[in-house]
């Protein structure tokens, strides 16, 4: 039996075609994927974003516990400010890819993937020297409010000065009357708001919002908008872009992992040697160049002999190109280089090409 949301009935209201993901009875679209794809990227979109996992370390010793356990910088941050970071196994791949909030040095909120969660937690929970997290996902709804006309949207709606709530920066207040953590992040390449409120008042929120977005042309979204607006930015899945298998520097998010961080973090030492070594594979975007779509698991050629799969792939709604990503052999990483996407017994030729796929014009 799949888990429900808190937004589960109001879904069903709006004809929300509801599948199982990670556990979890959602909507992947309402009307249709290109429909709520482009309304995110021309207007504002809404996702439920309840099930992912929220994980708080609180009290003295917070900051360090959680920072020991994080690839990102906490003791770098100012209150008031998230990072975007991975937890890490032995061997530098990922156990997960997170975002962590620093509300003071004795309270950090580690919000992790749905499909993680429980594991996460034994992990953190296993690994922590000092502090103990506590699971506190039942205690947050989410709801992800995205596009160009989002931030003015979140804007009308509440007291709070959002004025100086930069990307990557959160604050507390009322939304429509509900009190909400009001965080500059997304997955979308867009800009916007996720708003975290208690469960019981999620389904007032939603509907204040789809009632005052009304004038914006907001649209509810599903998981299937959600996925090709995150491939045409490159962001990663965890469990198709990332994995145990494939270190931080190998998906190209070395950029997250900081090396010099006072206490280090687990992972560590193996990071810092495929980076004085080179990394033999990396993860690339790339066009198809020929007829198909490229999607999760297709063999990556070169010459006739596989050398990759593709992670990520779709039809990139905003661009009306096939795009993909996918592990590569480190020489076949550069931008310009080609090789072929086998889709149903055919070879296709693709290029790789700069990421992100997508740009605001």
């Amino acid at each position: 039996m799949s888990r429900r949301t808190p937004l589960n009935e109001a879904h069903r209201r709006l004809g929300g075609r509801m599948v199982d993901f990670a556990g979890w009875d959602m909507p992947v679209q309402y009307t249709s994927v290109i429909a709520e794809h482009e309304a995110v990227r021309n207007a504002v979109g809404l996702f439920d974003v309840s099930h992912m996992g929220e994980i708080e370390f609180s009290g003295p010793g917070a900051l360090e516990t959680a920072n020991r356990l994080i690839t990102n910088d906490l003791s770098k941050c100012a209150d008031g400010q998230a990072v975007y970071a991975g937890l890490l196994n032995e061997q530098g791949g990922f156990v997960d890819d997170v975002v962590a909030y620093r509300f003071s040095s004795e309270r950090i909120l580690v919000v992790v993937n749905a499909s993680n969660k429980d594991k996460d937690f034994a992990w953190m929970q296993a690994r922590a020297e000092g502090v103990k997290p506590v699971d506190r996902s039942d205690d947050y709804a989410q709801i992800a409010v995205q596009g160009p006309k989002a931030v003015a949207l979140v804007k009308r709606m509440t007291p709070v000065d959002l004025s100086n709530v930069g990307t990557y920066r959160f604050t507390e207040g009322p939304v429509a009357g509900v009190q909400c953590i009001i965080s500059r992040t997304g997955y979308t390449g867009e800009d916007g708001f996720e708003l975290y409120c208690a469960p019981g008042d999620a389904e007032k929120l939603w509907e204040a919002l789809l009632k005052e977005g009304q004038q914006d042309g907001v649209k509810p979204c599903g998981l299937g908008a959600r996925d090709s607006l995150r491939t045409e930015m490159k962001y990663a899945l965890y469990g198709n872009d990332i994995d145990d298998n494939h270190t931080a520097l190998e998906a190209g998010l070395g950029w997250i992992c900081k090396l010099d961080k006072a206490g280090g973090f687990i992972g560590r030492d193996v990071l810092a040697k495929q980076k004085a070594e080179g990394v033999k594979r990396k993860l690339v975007g790339f066009m198809l160049t020929g007829a198909g779509i490229p999607r999760h698991g297709y063999p990556i050629l070169k010459d006739g002999q596989k050398v990759g799969e593709v992670t990520s792939g779709t039809m990139g709604p905003s661009l009306k190109k096939s795009i993909g990503i996918g592990y590569v052999p480190a020489e076949l990483a550069a931008e310009g280089s080609t090789f072929d996407v086998e889709i149903r017994g055919r070879a296709v030729p693709a290029v790789v090409v700069k990421t992100p796929f997508w740009k605001k014009s």
